[in-house]
């Protein structure tokens, strides 16, 4: 008999239907079978596949939660800055599970962090010695650099004797290294010297062939930005304004270095190093050291025995091992304040773009946001801006004014603090405060604006496609990319350009407290070091952050001792945490020779060629932004290196 209730259910799935069977489609018992089979492996496989992610989530939680920083007693040791990266105003987040994708995951060393590590240092009784591990140093800003710099002083003030090793030293890596009671290089390794200034890429030429039609309104003769898009070398004002910011900066970076190492013959690796070299066979380490401008040759085993003489040895770890407290830990260990009033501070870091981004990224959206919302929750008694921006974007520049516009109407005093850079729109968000620190390494200025809209008619013309339509009213269709601008449009946006730069001036003016007439003298895209935008005004004090907060606080009549500083900046999400815990002092980022440093500048090169094409092709609203300030920063931080390394990713290498 048949068993109706078997009969009546239905089957698991379609693939479980037995098609041999009576009143059934035909079709094999045995195939059939192989179909269910293979079916059943691909949900096996399926299963397996969901169950292993969550083990490997649950898994990566569990250890990022372990390796975390700061859950381990700190004990006696050298406190190791492996720097191997650039020390930026604020870092970006870190892609969430970048780890996993083969490669090492950037580092970025927070200015602020990094100052209060070295001063907790100093008189900590477990921080036996400080070490500068520069091998693959990313560089800064020159403000950066010297603030470091002095706190590096100030530890050895304290008493404790502070050790650097480089394989070999570029400009920036050696002014941090100079502080150093004891400097440290490999024998086949040395010194390279360069100073500001180098090349800048040009495309009128390829443009042209391109037949590709530049169409740029700017202000001001200074306003370099749109040069390499219009010439096919430097202007004569442009090279003027350069040779006069480089050599100043220069002059700053031989004055801090003379002043850490009085006794370094410093001058002939400046102007001769190829007689220096020479005298030595060749041997640039040696040649070094005869100059006195470093103190012991040796590689990474001689260097680290030499730190375990002070800090004491690890036990049963290879030789060259010296008790470490990591950087991590230690900044961690020694938080920011958080007693008494709250001073806010918001950070304008990196290009200014419309709309939201994460950290290390000047969104108008984001940034404003942040301080509104600071207003509103967090019983704020004063306000300073740290800015350190090459600027961008005049929307998003004045929509961040108006949000710091907003605390001058609550009757908070606002005060701003330059970093390494705060030129154009960086300058743009400046104007509202009541008082500007800056340091005299600061790049600041570049007051000027522009836009660029490129159009391809003759582009398209060489292949034989042109283009024609109806058009109701004269600016129909405009700005037509393929068919060209018309000069009516050009009128129109090249008017709207020099209204904004008479805006751009009238802020600056109001600010100051200078006319705009006076302005237009020091403006005009002009880009001035921090020394001599005091001298001209558009400066107030030297100063740090810290400086400009006891500020603050002195203007909002509270004691600078008891007050706290209120960063406002957005928290780095639960994947960026989990990603920053497995964060480590480890060698995976190498130094190099001079070859090495060579191959790292041609990257730089690729970089800044792909970035300028994008610039070009992507426009974006009116800009005021800053071409010198880019070749005196930080390496491998900016968009266009991120862009190469897109770049590099989708072709496979």
């Amino acid at each position: 008999m048949t068993d109706a209730r078997a009969d009546a259910l239905p089957p698991a799935s379609p693939l479980d239907q037995d098609f041999s069977r009576p009143g059934r489609k035909p079709g094999g018992r045995s195939g059939w079978r192989l179909v269910r089979g293979a079916w059943r492996l691909l949900v096996g496989i399926k299963d397996f596949l969901v169950l292993a992610a969550m083990l490997l989530f649950f898994g990566l939680i569990f250890a990022a939660l372990n390796a975390r920083p700061g859950t381990k007693a700190i004990t006696d040791g050298a406190l190791l800055l492996k720097l191997d990266g650039p020390i930026v105003e604020q870092p970006e987040t870190i892609a969430p599970l970048a780890m996993l994708s083969g490669g090492s995951v950037p580092h970025q060393y927070r200015l602020r962090d990094l100052v209060r590590a070295i001063d907790a240092a100093k008189d900590d009784g477990r921080v036996k010695v400080l070490v500068l591990h520069l091998d693959a140093f990313g560089g800064a800003y020159p403000a950066a650099l010297q603030e470091v710099g002095n706190a590096i002083q100030r530890f050895r003030k304290g008493g404790k004797p502070v050790l650097a090793y480089a394989t070999a030293y570029t400009d920036g890596a050696y002014r941090l290294a100079a502080n150093a009671s004891e400097i440290w290089v490999n024998p086949l390794g040395g010194t390279l010297f360069t100073g500001p200034g180098g090349n800048q890429l040009y495309y009128k030429g390829l443009i042209d062939k391109l037949g590709v039609t530049t169409h740029v309104y700017r202000v001001g003769k200074f306003k370099s930005f749109v040069e390499p898009y219009i010439r096919a070398d430097q202007s004569p004002d442009a090279r003027a304004a350069s040779q006069a910011l480089y050599g100043t900066l220069f002059a700053q970076w031989r004055e801090s270095v003379a002043q850490a190492r009085p006794k370094a013959q410093l001058d002939s690796f400046l102007t001769q190093p190829d007689r220096a070299v020479l005298a030595s066979n060749g041997n640039i380490a040696d040649a070094n050291l005869k100059a006195g401008l470093v103190d012991k040759l040796g590689d990474k085993l001689a260097f680290g025995k030499r730190v375990a003489e002070i800090a004491g040895a690890e036990a049963n770890k290879p030789a060259g091992s010296f008790r470490t407290i990591s950087y991590a830990a230690w900044v961690k260990a020694n938080p920011l304040p958080t007693k008494g009033d709250a001073i806010g501070v918001l950070t304008i870091a990196g290009n200014i773009v419309d709309g939201e981004a994460g950290p290390g990224t000047a969104a108008g959206e984001t940034v404003s946001k942040a301080l509104l919302e600071g207003l509103a929750e967090k019983k704020l008694k004063a306000l300073v801006v740290r800015v350190d921006s090459p600027g961008g974007s005049v929307l998003a520049s004045e929509q961040i004014r108006q949000a710091i516009l907003e605390a001058k109407r609550q009757k908070l005093p606002v005060i701003v603090s330059m970093g390494g850079l705060a030129a154009s729109g960086g300058y743009w968000v400046s104007t509202p405060a009541d008082l500007i620190f800056a340091e005299p390494g600061t790049i600041t200025g570049s007051i000027g604006i522009f836009g660029i809209i490129p159009t391809f008619e003759n582009t398209l013309a060489k292949i034989g496609v042109t283009t024609d339509g109806v058009k109701t009213t004269p600016l129909t269709g405009q700005p037509d990319v393929l068919g060209g601008t018309t000069p009516m449009l050009d009128t129109i946006l090249q008017a709207g350009i020099e209204n904004g730069y008479r805006q751009f001036l009238s802020r600056v003016a109001e600010a100051r407290h200078m006319t705009p007439e006076k302005v237009d003298t020091i403006a005009q895209g002009r880009v001035w070091d921090g020394g001599t935008a005091r001298q001209i005004g558009l400066v107030d004090r030297f100063g740090t952050l810290s400086d400009a907060i006891a500020e603050a606080a002195r203007r909002a009549k509270l004691d600078p001792a008891k007050v706290h500083a209120e960063y406002l900046e957005k928290k780095p999400g639960f994947a960026a945490m989990l990603a920053e815990g497995f964060d480590s002092d480890d060698d995976s980022q190498q130094g190099g020779d001079v070859f090495a440093i060579a191959a790292a500048e041609r990257r730089a090169i690729a970089a800044r060629a792909l970035g300028d094409v994008a610039r070009l092709a992507r426009g974006g609203s009116v800009q005021a932004r800053c071409l010198e300030c880019g070749a005196l920063g930080p390496v491998g931080t900016s968009s266009d290196e991120r862009l190469l390394d897109l770049l590099i990713a989708k072709l496979g290498y």
